[in-house]
């Protein structure tokens, strides 16, 4: 897909699509009075029968303007223009694109919006509108014989002012989008089609596009590194486990380094604890932690950000085999702590252990992992907002004010050290579950046993990562959420 910036009158290129926005209860801008002057008052009309409203993600469309070079114009709601934010913005026109990317061959001309750059900061309204038509064209149902959504032919944005500094958010918001749907296509396969072989596989063919420097762990080299924990999920299974290494210098020798951990369950049946039919429909989604931190370094790499990153995801398949591991059973993870297990489809923890312990080896400086980690969260916080568990308050600040910037909702949650309480066993170092009660916490708690000192914020993505349903503005399925946070999150640490 091309986007490009020009300097013309949009109402003088030829176009499918003029793209309009307009604000509620507000008076026509001078570009949308010169672009009603050109339609001899349509507009001004159509807003006098209450057709036009202007409110959030209403479009209206006319579809026949023979006073332009545009073939149709689509007019986009944007809510009230002292409540514009970057997720208004969003909002409005993922719903437009969406719209328009059902058909083949389309191109568009978008009037960016006035006031858009003074509201959000010089670019920001470009890369965000070149991220979410990226992620609007992209097509949710992969395996359907039929065709829904198509990218468009080209994208040409008028009415902005720094032609340089909207250039590169031009190009910052194509990463982002692509980004953003490598880990949605990835949480959307299959898992026949991906598991820990073929996921790692696709990791290093994105890592050899980019040459980002990598490493995959088989089953031998993990048992040589000792990841009892990990290793454990993956009995059950006949598809041997994985760990992806991926490392991105773009900070040099001295700089600090983060590390994103990300949670690879391919697929969750429960194990021995095994899950309803209802309850194991979408597992094909519990790697969504390792896909977001693979969308999330590979954006990071094209932009060239001046950071140091180790990405690390460990993968699984949680199954109910014969050499399956059991409840009671005694693990010893990679840091020599003993693990007793009470649950098995409390397995995303024993595998985040290991390949935390792993980042910490590495020397890293900071730590976040992501993980579909559990129903309690989900709970807690609904769908819509990640819940955010830390040993260290400033860096956890960082995360949050990264998230802000981008529109993506976290929540931080507490670490109270009465919740470990409940872990402990009388046959181990630690149980991997505590009660029923304060479930979110408790996880995070056993995972802050393998961080050390290091700072560490844990996300967990459960309701977010995965939407059960589609609205307007988004498809069903993987969302990619938190790409853009985490690396809005490594350009701040430059």
């Amino acid at each position: 897909m091309k986007f490009e910036i020009s300097n013309n009158s949009p109402l003088e290129i030829e176009t499918n699509w003029l793209v309009v926005g307009i604000f509620e209860e507000a008076e026509f801008s001078e570009s949308l009075q010169e672009l009603d002057e050109k339609l001899e008052g349509s507009l001004s009309r159509v807003q006098e029968r209450k057709d036009l409203t202007g409110k959030l993600g209403e479009l209206t469309i006319l579809a026949d303007v023979p006073q332009l070079s545009a073939e149709r114009v689509i007019v986009v709601g944007l809510g009230k223009h002292d409540k514009l934010t970057i997720g208004s913005l969003s909002k409005a026109y993922t719903t437009a694109f969406r719209h328009l990317a059902t058909k083949e061959n389309q191109s568009l001309v978008i009037m960016v919006p006035e006031g858009a750059s003074s509201a959000l900061g010089e670019g920001h309204s470009i890369e965000r509108l070149v991220d979410v038509a990226t992620v609007a064209c992209s097509r949710q149902n992969i395996y359907s014989t039929e065709q829904d959504r198509y990218e468009f032919e080209n994208v040409l944005l008028c009415g902005v002012s720094d032609f340089e500094v909207n250039q590169n958010a031009l190009e910052k918001g194509l990463i982002l989008g692509e980004a953003v749907n490598l880990t949605r296509e990835l949480v959307n396969r299959h898992p026949d089609d991906l598991y820990p072989e073929t996921f790692a596989q696709r990791a290093a063919d994105e890592a050899a596009d980019i040459h980002l420097q990598g490493e995959i762990f088989d089953q031998d080299m993990l048992e040589d590194e000792k990841m009892g924990a990990l290793l454990a999920v993956s009995r059950g299974s006949d598809r041997p486990p994985r760990m992806v290494v991926l490392k991105y210098n773009g900070g040099g020798k001295n700089a600090p380094t983060i590390g994103l951990v990300g949670k690879g369950v391919t697929f969750d049946s429960g194990g021995l604890s095994l899950k309803t039919s209802a309850g194991m429909i979408t597992m094909k989604s519990d790697m969504g932690g390792a896909a977001t931190v693979l969308g999330a370094i590979t954006a990071i790499a094209k932009l060239k950000l001046k950071v140091n990153v180790i990405g690390v995801m460990g993968l699984v398949e949680n199954m109910t085999g014969g050499s399956a591991y059991k409840l009671g059973s005694v693990l010893t993870s990679r840091s020599g702590k003993t693990i007793e297990i009470h649950n098995t489809d409390a397995e995303g923890r024993l595998v985040l252990a290991d390949a935390l312990a792993y980042a910490v080896d590495q020397k890293v400086d900071k730590l976040i992992d992501l993980a579909t980690l559990t129903g309690a969260c989900v709970v807690a916080l609904g769908e819509d907002i990640v819940g955010a568990f830390t040993n260290d308050q400033e860096w956890c600040d960082e995360l949050k004010t990264a998230s802000q910037k981008v529109n993506e909702e976290v929540w931080q949650l507490p670490m109270h050290d009465f919740f470990a309480e409940q872990l402990k066993s009388e046959f181990a170092d630690c149980k991997n579950i505590g009660s029923r009660w304060g479930g979110a916490t408790t996880a995070a708690k056993f995972l802050e046993q393998f961080v050390d000192d290091v700072p560490w914020v844990h996300l967990d993505i459960a309701g977010p990562s995965y939407a059960e349903s589609s609205s307007a503005h988004r498809d069903s399925g993987g969302t990619g959420v938190m790409v853009r946070a985490l690396v809005q999150l490594a350009a701040d640490s430059c």
